[in-house]
C-alpha cells in the first residue's frame, strides 16, 4: 500500500513538472463560434512556424498552451488573415480580449507588461497605415519608438519593434544612418546581453549587411559630423574584469574609445600619442581601448603596463563593436564628450588636435 501510495506521488511530481514549463494564452473573441480556428505561430526571425491550432468555444472563449520558449520570442495568434503579435517570456500567462469583426484592432493584452509594450507600438502604428500618416506624424511615431527600445535594448519589445513594418517598409531602415545607430545598440545589447540567443546573430547579420550597403554607397572616410549617440561596449580587461563604455563616458568629460591591435607596427608609435594625451590631460581624459589582435597572450603582454583601461575583443575584427562602430581599419578612435560621440579619428597625428577641441 506505501508502495501504491509513492508510486502516485512520484507520478504526481513528474506530470507537474512536464506541465509547469509552459506559458498560456487564453482569452475571448466576441463574435466567434466553435467553426472558428485560432492559430498560433512563433516567429524565427522574420518567418512563422506553426505552434498549434485550436477551436473557439461556442462561447467565444480559448485557451492555448505550450512549451515554454528558451529565449524570449515573439508569436502571434491568427485567425484568416488577421493577427495579433504579442512576446513570450518563459511562464507567461496572457488574455487576450477582442471581437472577431475586429480581431487585430480592438484587442487588449493583459498578464505581461511586455505584450502590452508591443501591442501600444501596434496599435499607435494603426492610424498611420494605409498611406494616412503624415511624415510628421510617422517621424513622431518613430521617435517614442526608439526612447522605448533605448530604454531596454536587450528586451524581445526592442526585437520587436526594429523589425516593424508600416506598408510594408522596414520602420527602422539599415540604410539610414540614425536607423542603423538604433539596430546597432539593439545588436550590441543582444550580443552582451544574450550571446547565446538564436536572434543575437540575425540581428548582427541585419546590422552589418546594413553597414555594408552604406559603406558601398558613401566614401570609406565619412567621420561623424555632429554628436551621434553611443553604442554601449561591455568587455573584460586581461584581468578578468568588466568595463562598461557607458559607464566610462558617464564618469569622464572626455573619453578616447580606440580600437588597436598590439600586435600591428604602428602600435608603439600610437599608443605613445595616447600617452602624451593621457599625461597631459590625466584629471580630465580617460581612454577606453579594445585590443582586437588574435593572440590574447601577447595582447595581454602588451598592454599590461598601460595606464588607462585596456579590454580584449576575442573576435577581433569580425566583433560586433567593429561593424557597429564601422571600424574599417585600425587604429580607430572616438572622441566621446558627455556621453556623446562627437568626432572620429582615423589619422593619429589629428588626435590632439581633436582632444583640445573636445575639452
Amino acid at each position: 500500500m506505501k508502495a501504491h501510495i509513492l508510486w502516485l506521488a512520484l507520478a504526481a511530481t513528474t506530470l507537474a513538472a512536464c506541465t509547469s514549463n509552459q506559458f498560456t494564452i487564453d482569452g475571448r473573441i466576441d463574435g466567434a463560434t466553435d467553426s472558428t480556428e485560432l492559430v498560433l505561430e512563433a516567429s524565427s526571425n522574420g518567418s512563422w512556424f506553426l505552434v498549434d491550432s485550436v477551436s473557439v468555444g461556442a462561447d467565444g472563449t480559448f485557451s492555448v498552451s505550450d512549451q515554454a520558449p528558451p529565449y524570449p520570442n515573439i508569436y502571434r495568434l491568427r485567425v484568416g488573415t488577421e493577427a495579433i503579435c504579442l512576446p513570450i517570456d518563459s511562464l507567461d500567462h496572457i488574455t487576450v480580449s477582442t471581437t472577431l469583426a475586429q480581431f487585430a484592432t480592438a484587442y487588449t493584452l493583459s498578464g505581461s507588461e511586455h505584450a502590452k509594450q508591443v501591442m501600444d507600438i501596434d496599435k499607435q502604428a494603426q492610424p498611420l497605415a494605409g498611406g494616412r500618416g503624415t511624415a510628421e506624424q510617422i517621424a513622431a511615431y518613430k521617435r517614442k519608438v526608439s526612447e522605448q527600445i533605448v530604454a531596454d535594448p536587450a528586451g524581445i519589445v526592442a526585437y520587436y519593434a526594429i523589425n516593424k513594418h508600416l506598408d510594408g517598409r522596414p520602420l527602422f531602415d539599415p540604410l539610414n544612418d540614425d536607423d542603423l545607430r538604433i539596430i546597432g545598440a539593439v545588436a550590441n545589447a543582444f550580443h552582451s546581453f544574450r550571446p547565446d540567443d538564436p536572434r543575437t546573430d540575425y540581428l548582427v547579420r541585419v546590422l552589418t549587411t546594413g553597414q555594408q550597403r552604406r559603406r558601398s554607397a558613401e566614401p570609406t572616410d565619412t567621420l561623424y559630423a555632429t554628436e551621434a549617440s553611443l553604442i554601449n561596449i561591455r568587455l573584460q580587461d586581461f584581468d578578468g574584469r568588466e568595463h562598461d563604455l557607458t559607464q566610462v563616458a558617464a564618469q569622464h568629460h572626455v573619453v578616447l574609445l580606440s580600437f588597436t591591435m598590439y600586435a600591428e607596427d604602428f602600435s608603439p608609435v600610437y599608443n605613445k600619442q595616447l600617452n602624451d594625451l593621457y599625461t597631459k590631460y590625466r584629471d580630465r581624459l580617460a581612454i577606453y581601448q579594445i585590443s582586437l589582435d588574435s593572440d590574447p597572450v601577447s595582447a595581454r603582454q602588451a598592454a599590461q603596463n598601460l595606464p588607462w583601461i585596456t579590454v580584449y575583443e576575442p573576435n577581433g575584427p569580425d566583433a560586433i563593436e567593429v561593424g557597429a562602430y564601422q571600424v574599417m581599419g585600425v587604429p580607430c578612435t572616438f572622441v566621446i564628450r558627455s556621453g556623446e560621440i562627437i568626432e572620429r579619428v582615423d589619422e593619429p597625428t589629428r588626435l590632439p588636435a581633436a582632444v583640445a577641441r573636445a575639452l
